[in-house]
């Protein structure tokens, strides 16, 4: 896997969340730290259950000139029709949602056939590392003080049984002290062209 540092992570970010188009669902949406890496012409719909970040993101949101309101709802039940959605956008939120195979099936279920999907997570380290002992132990504090995230998660596994067909998946490590590096998945797929 290639090392690399948090600039050129950030780089990377930007530029697979600039691919999608259409109508556009962020879910975990957080304060907005996205929204200057879309397409102009994305039609934004933000996802986030938080209430103090989706007031922040509601605000930054009528900044970058996005009508529509975030929502107040979990992936894992989202209040959208049926193939509603042309691309979903999820940066450090499959490490945090409650339930990664429900939030895997409500987006197939609100894509449209062949949807594209990018999703830019941390990953639990390899076996026998030191790192993945660390994300072990570090989990259950995690996940209560920092909005729900699980440190031992790797969702690729999940990605491919619901369907999803990675175009470009890249499996990376950023530095960071002092336990090592972080391993990290960035996902750009699509969803099955079956309306399954």
């Amino acid at each position: 896997m290639v090392l690399i540092d948090d600039d050129a992570l950030d780089e990377l970010e930007r530029e697979f969340v600039s691919r999608v188009r259409g109508k556009v669902l962020e879910i975990g949406a957080g304060e907005g730290e996205n929204f200057g890496a879309f397409h102009p012409d994305v039609e934004w719909v933000g996802l986030e259950p938080d209430a103090k970040r989706r007031a922040e993101l509601a605000t930054r949101a009528r900044e970058w000139k996005h009508s529509a309101a975030p929502l107040d709802a979990r992936a894992e039940s989202i209040p959208l029709p049926d193939h509603s959605i042309d691309a979903v956008v999820g940066t450090y939120v499959l490490c945090s949602v409650g339930d990664v195979d429900a939030t895997l099936a409500e987006l197939r279920r609100v894509l449209v056939p062949g949807g594209r999907i990018v999703l830019v997570d941390h990953v639990i380290a390899p076996p026998g590392t030191l790192k993945r002992l660390v994300q072990l132990v570090a989990t259950p504090c995690s996940k209560r003080l920092c909005h729900g995230c699980h440190w031992d998660r790797d969702p690729e596994p999940a990605l491919e049984a619901a369907g999803f067909v990675g175009s470009d998946i890249r499996r990376l490590r950023v530095r960071s002290m002092p336990f090592g590096p972080v391993p990290m998945l960035l996902f750009d797929g699509r969803a099955p062209l079956d309306a399954g």
